[in-house]
């Protein structure tokens, strides 16, 4: 297979000679049926430079071209200001997200959000491409957030995150002697009836499970530096479940924790793990903390 700016073309030989287009855009490409429509309907493929008009049978030779650019514009409205990109290429981009900054826009028009910075990026680099985020942060959490520049890397990213190959480690500080100092929460969490925002671990909630490992502890101000990593992606997730333990996040007015020492959750994404959607090379990217967070965590664990 081969890439350029635009997509990717397949040349077919004898392996995928006789077989259906569709067959081969799901096997050599990992394209869903919803991916695949979704080009049908806006000619994205290509049989020789000729846009088929339904399901083929591809033959030794033919080019198979799928054009990857966006055909429709973002709903996203570019917002002047610098992204912190932390990986980057035609198909897919990791940026470090600032605390105190939501990651999408919860209404048409709305900016101030690291997607309207991620679609100014775009457009000062002259990139054709709609803003779509893999998964989210909460608007205090800081850290790495994946995004992918296209439906078909957006469709693989997403699966990736539902069958856990796209992982996520985060560091936080907790209130307390978090004991054991290795250990698992699996505990559901639902929404809190008596809250418009807040969640609970609740027995008919959706399935969350969070690992958890102590990096130190500061008895003076008792608190715990923990590291975490996410098997599900509930909202709130690791704030419910370290509150459910009886060590709520410092910082985290909304699940119990004192803002004493700190002015809002100390929780960083700092490093996130996903395979090249396209390549299929494993892609690390470490988020460095931010200057707050930093000084926190130096003053009470280095």
């Amino acid at each position: 297979m081969k890439q350029n700016d635009r997509g990717l073309e397949l040349l077919i030989t004898e392996k995928h000679a006789g077989q259906w287009l569709f067959s081969v855009l799901k096997s050599e490409f990992q394209a869903s049926k919803p991916v695949i429509t979704e080009w049908m309907n806006q000619e994205s493929i290509q049989v020789n430079r000729t846009s088929p008009k339904n399901n083929i049978i591809l033959k030794t030779g033919d080019r198979l071209f799928i054009d990857l650019q966006e055909k429709t514009e973002s709903s996203v409205i570019p917002e002047y200001g610098e992204a912190e990109i932390l990986f980057e290429d035609n198909h897919m981009l990791i940026a470090n997200k600032p605390a105190g900054m939501p990651t999408h826009p919860n209404e048409e028009g709305q900016t101030g959000t690291l997607s309207n910075l991620i679609a100014y990026h775009f457009q000062i680099n002259g990139e054709q491409a709609k803003v779509r985020h893999v998964h989210r942060l909460d608007r205090d959490t800081s850290g790495a957030v994946v995004f992918a520049k296209h439906r078909l890397a957006h469709a693989i990213l997403d699966r990736q995150l539902e069958t856990k190959t796209l992982k996520r480690t985060y560091i936080a500080a907790a209130e307390g002697k978090v004991t054991p100092k290795k250990g698992t929460v699996d505990s559901p969490i639902g929404r809190d009836r008596s809250h418009s925002v807040r969640r609970r671990v609740s027995p008919g909630g959706q399935a969350a499970v969070t690992h958890y490992k102590v990096q130190g502890y500061h008895s003076g101000a008792r608190l715990s530096l923990i590291e975490l990593e996410l098997e599900t992606g509930r909202t709130h997730q690791i704030r419910v479940h370290m509150a459910s333990i009886g060590h709520p996040l410092a910082g985290d007015d909304l699940y119990g924790g004192s803002r004493a020492l700190f002015h809002r959750q100390a929780l960083h994404a700092k490093k996130v793990s996903v395979i090249h959607p396209i390549s299929g090379e494993e892609i690390i990217a470490e988020a460095p903390m931010p200057s707050d967070l930093a000084h926190f965590a130096d003053t009470y664990f280095s």
